[in-house]
């Protein structure tokens, strides 16, 4: 069954756009994905394998352009970093940096993340989990398409190992007010810091985050904790 016939089972948070892919984002896609790139399939992956090594694992939902994951991936050289993105213009942006930078601890995947952690992640196997500045759907009758919902954070959870984080970040305060909700109603989980937390140190601002913030606009980090003696199923 091809992609398009397949049954999805849920609400995607992202539109497919026909965005411009320039002739670098192209090249890199075409010669790096085969080697960087994990293709979906529905079916557990053994990361340690993929990566080589054992090495605390961290996923990053929606990279963008995947300036923020090459920095993050280049200052912690013992952490593996899976990055999932669905746009080709910002998988091969993060595979130039990739390149550039000779990060061997990154790999992609171009896949809807929901699918990617119902069906290739087992459970317990991240130490972390990234989900920074998502489409935050601004329209009332858009945010049912909201990434983070209790039914995908319940997931992950289950995908956390016990003591690993779950981080997110954004820059529209009412969708901030919900992620906290979500993640202080999902039972495994534990806020870190009582409510909104600061922004860690491995969170580099990014450039549109620095003139948000010049303009005073305001960001919100959600850091919770999976709890100790939270165990997790299937």
């Amino acid at each position: 069954m091809s992609e398009v016939e397949r049954p999805h089972g849920h609400i995607r948070s992202f539109v497919l756009r026909q965005g411009r892919v320039s002739n670098a984002q192209q090249r890199y896609h075409a010669e790096m994905m085969p080697t960087i790139g994990i293709p979906w399939r529905a079916e557990r992956v053994d990361l340690n394998a993929v990566f080589g090594r054992a090495a605390p694992k961290v996923l990053e939902i929606g990279f963008g352009m995947g300036e923020t994951t090459a920095v993050i991936a280049a200052a912690h050289p013992e952490i593996d970093y899976l990055g999932i993105e669905v746009h080709t213009p910002g998988v091969g942006s993060l595979l130039k940096r990739i390149a550039e930078g000779g990060l061997a601890n990154l790999r992609v995947i171009q896949h809807d993340a929901v699918e990617v952690a119902r069906d290739m992640l087992a459970p317990e196997c991240l130490s972390g989990i990234h989900v920074f500045f998502p489409d935050p759907w601004p329209k009332k009758r858009q945010q049912k398409r909201r990434l983070i919902q209790p039914e995908f954070v319940a997931l992950l959870a289950t995908r956390l190992a016990a003591g690993g984080y779950f981080h997110c970040a954004t820059d529209w305060e009412e969708y901030a007010h919900q992620m906290l909700q979500v993640l202080g109603d999902e039972p495994t989980l534990e806020n870190t810091a009582g409510g909104f937390a600061p922004r860690p140190e491995y969170r580099p601002l990014t450039k549109f985050e620095q003139r948000g913030l010049r303009l005073g606009h305001g960001v919100w980090d959600v850091v919770f904790r999976k709890k100790e003696t939270a165990r997790s199923g299937g």
